[in-house]
């Protein structure tokens, strides 16, 4: 088992409130966040649904090299983005769609066997599957000649 840890320290009440998240790699050490850099155009910061598209993309990316390993496929460049959508829901927000962007330069591979390789990531990386509640997670995937 692998357990990995992430921290945010939070100060102030609601709108005039500031976080700063933390990871144990120090990828992250003491990033803001608040609620211009999530619902306002304020982009010194970052904010929950970038981290999580971030990390989406990164998994998902990851379980596409990987399967192209292992069905004998050496990917050389792999690009992908994650549109992550939060929408007001009644008092709240909920997360309601995150798209998928893949564009992927693999020598030898054939378009049929790289759509199926590519939809197999989606469905198995382990993101795509803590994310099983999102209503829509779109892909997009083009293989690069």
């Amino acid at each position: 088992m692998i357990e990995k840890n992430a921290s945010v320290h939070w100060e102030g009440r609601g709108k005039e409130g500031q976080g700063q998240v933390s990871t144990e790699t120090g990828a992250l050490q003491a990033y803001p966040y608040g609620f211009g850099n999530r619902f306002e155009d304020d982009r010194r910061g970052s904010n929950p649904e970038e981290l999580l598209g971030a990390a989406h993309a990164a998994c998902f990316t990851m379980a596409f090299s990987f399967a192209c390993d292992k069905a004998g496929f050496a990917t050389t460049a792999v690009d992908t983005r994650a549109a992550v959508r939060l929408a007001k829901q009644g008092e709240g927000f909920v997360i309601d769609r995150i798209a998928l962007q893949l564009d992927a330069t693999v020598p030898g591979l054939d378009e049929a066997t790289f759509q199926q390789l590519v939809q197999g990531a989606k469905e198995n990386c382990p993101l795509s599957k803590a994310l099983a509640s999102v209503p829509s997670i779109t892909l997009a995937a083009t293989l690069r000649r």
